[in-house]
């Protein structure tokens, strides 16, 4: 694909909310969320209804794209593993693929260890969605070219008169 842009549809939306809810299960962790690395809410699930998961999608792609100047600063490619420690929640957030960030908040009832580990395991079955949806989504080899030149040949029609 030339730009960016991911479609998601709901059938993909579904099975990414089915592998955070097992993540969540699983690292005991409260909630989790799903940001794309222009800061937009791909998806969430958990305990967020306190959250204002909007401002705190954007300052999570935020910190990753400052972290990423200061991993280049110290000659390091990035740090595609952050977390911070609060006196009752915290926050394990990772880069999943080149698109998105997984942000796990999580309290005292677990540790930072089951957190990472699945994290880690979900990152890369998330990776592996997108690349499907990627796959899906690539144009045919001629088509896009052809349909460019028929749709130049309308137009062309069009404002000749």
């Amino acid at each position: 694909m030339s730009d960016d842009s991911l479609i998601i549809y709901e059938a993909e939306i579904t099975k990414i909310d089915n592998l955070l809810k097992k993540m969540l299960k699983g690292a005991e962790a409260k909630c989790a969320l799903l940001v794309d690395k222009d800061g937009h809410l791909i998806t969430r699930q958990g305990f967020t209804h306190s959250l204002d998961t909007t401002a705190l999608a954007a300052l999570l792609a935020g910190s990753f794209a400052s972290t990423k100047e200061i991993a280049k600063l110290v000659g390091e490619p990035e740090f595609s593993v952050l977390f911070h420690q609060g006196k009752k929640d915290h926050i394990h957030m990772s880069i999943v693929g080149e698109r998105s960030i997984l942000a796990v908040i999580f309290d005292d009832r677990t540790t930072i260890g089951m957190v990472r580990l699945y994290a880690k395991e979900t990152a890369q079955e998330l990776s592996r969605i997108f690349q499907e949806i990627l796959d899906r989504h690539e144009p045919s080899p001629g088509i896009s070219n052809e349909f460019a030149d028929m749709a130049q040949d309308k137009l062309d029609d069009i404002f000749q008169d």
